[in-house]
Formats: C-alpha cells, structure tokens, sequence
C-alpha cells in the first residue's frame, strides 16, 4: 500500500517557522517532522510514499534529493571534485514528489495524485501530525469494515485547566491541561479505497474534509478507528517545542523504531 502525504499548506500558524521551511519540514530533535511520520510507516512496513506538495515545494524535494549525503559521512577532495562516502545512513523508501499548487485544498491535492495510485487501496495522512498509532490494526479495523474511507479518531489533550465551580463559585475541582473530552476529532491516518476518487471533483477548491467526508458519512461507508493513546498536531510553535521536549528526552512516544532503554 501507498502512504500519501498532504504536504503543501501554509502552516500560517506557524509563521514563526514557516515564513521562511513548509510546515513539513519544520525539524523536531534534527529531523523533519514529514520524516518522522514517514519512520512511523516504515516501522510497520510501508516504505512507498506520495507527498502531496505546494508552499515552497522545492524544499521538500531538495531535502530527499540530498538525503543520502545529508545522513551519511562522507570526504570530500577539493582539489579533484571527488566525493568519498564512508558511512553510509539511508531508508527503504521509494518517494514521490508531486506538486499539487500552492492554494490548493486537500480534497484537489489528493486528486492530483490519482494516477500515482492507481486502482489500489491506500493511506493518507497529514504532514503535520505524529502518532504511536498501530498501523497493522487501523487496516484491520478498515478490512472489517467493509467501508470505502477508515479515518483514524482521537482524543487530544486539552490545552487550558478545566474547573468545575459550583453555583456560588466555589471551585470543586481543578485539573490541568485534562485529556480531551467525550468529542472524538479526525487525526488522520487514513485508509481508502479508490472509489474515494467518485467523491472528489475536478475543482481544486474541494475540501476533504467537507462534502466528500460528509457525503460518506450519510451513505455509511466512513469507519471510525479509535485511537486511544498519543496524537499530536504540530500546529503552532509551542506543539513545535513541545514535540521536540519529547525527542530529547529519549521518551518520544510515536519514536517506535528506536530501541527502548
């Protein structure tokens, strides 16, 4: 299966960052966080990827041309133009760069990488939202489903104090920063059949998450997988920083690829 990427907004959120990288490449511990989500899905075994890009698109596809000598040692001689590489830190993956436009939505995007795909299954994601989700049981909970579109639903953490005051003002509990509440909320991590294609129009305005979602939900044939345990958006420069606390601390949650200490 395909992992397609949505890589080509904005991120005006983000401005202190994006103003200058795409969001995708905003780095947490060294590391693009567009790498980070791909680690994810290669840690479970999906090493073939389609990014969807736009805003400052050509850095994100300078970033894998230049991969191979970015991760590796190498020794450079000046005066003969050669390149000596010594050791060598590489992926699996095959990676597909496509330009989708600037202000295109997501619902245009993923049109565009239609003929990329094919007529086959496939996943997408957002390029800014990292998670220690279990792949293998996000495609069995699709599989049993029998539906066209899995989306993967979570709970965030909320991002004030909650209190619960009684009548006469007295506050009876206080909880910092709780978990989400009883609303689940789309995370991504999507699974899709092709026939998602029959629900996007040719308009490049088509948002995703609008009339297609909407119209799969009324027919149906939108399967809802649970995700209980971490997600988080990288929406502005505190999650940014936060995310990166998380890195250095050896205890990065969705870091299921790196050996446990």
């Amino acid at each position: 299966m395909k992992v397609v990427i949505l890589a080509g907004g904005l991120g005006t959120r983000l401005s202190e960052e994006t103003s200058l990288i795409p969001k995708p490449m905003v780095e947490i511990g060294g590391y693009p966080i567009i790498w980070h989500i791909m680690k994810i899905y290669s840690y479970w075994g999906f090493n073939e990827f389609v990014i969807l890009t736009g805003y400052k698109s050509h850095m994100i596809k300078e970033y894998f041309l230049n991969y191979y000598t970015r991760y590796s040692d190498i020794t450079i001689d000046m005066k003969d133009n050669g390149i000596e590489l010594h050791k060598h830190r590489s992926e699996p993956w095959k990676v597909t760069m496509l330009y989708t436009g600037n202000d295109t939505m997501t619902g245009g995007r993923l049109l565009k990488a239609k003929e990329f795909i094919g007529n086959n299954r496939f996943m997408l994601t957002y390029g800014d939202g990292i998670s220690n989700i279990n792949i293998s049981n996000l495609i069995k909970s699709h599989e049993c489903s029998k539906k066209k579109v899995t989306l993967t639903a979570v709970r965030p953490s909320g991002r004030f104090g909650a209190l619960d005051i009684k009548d006469d003002g007295t506050i009876v509990s206080f909880v910092e920063k709780p978990e989400g509440d009883s609303a689940w909320i789309n995370g991504g991590f999507f699974v899709m059949e092709p026939s998602i294609f029959n629900y996007l129009s040719e308009s490049e305005h088509t948002i995703l998450e609008r009339k297609p979602l909407e119209t799969l939900a009324n027919e149906k044939q939108l399967n809802a997988y649970r995700h209980e345990k971490f997600w988080y958006a990288m929406d502005t420069l505190k999650d940014k920083n936060d995310l990166t606390t998380l890195w250095q601390s050896g205890k990065a949650p969705w870091a299921l690829w790196l050996p446990e200490k």
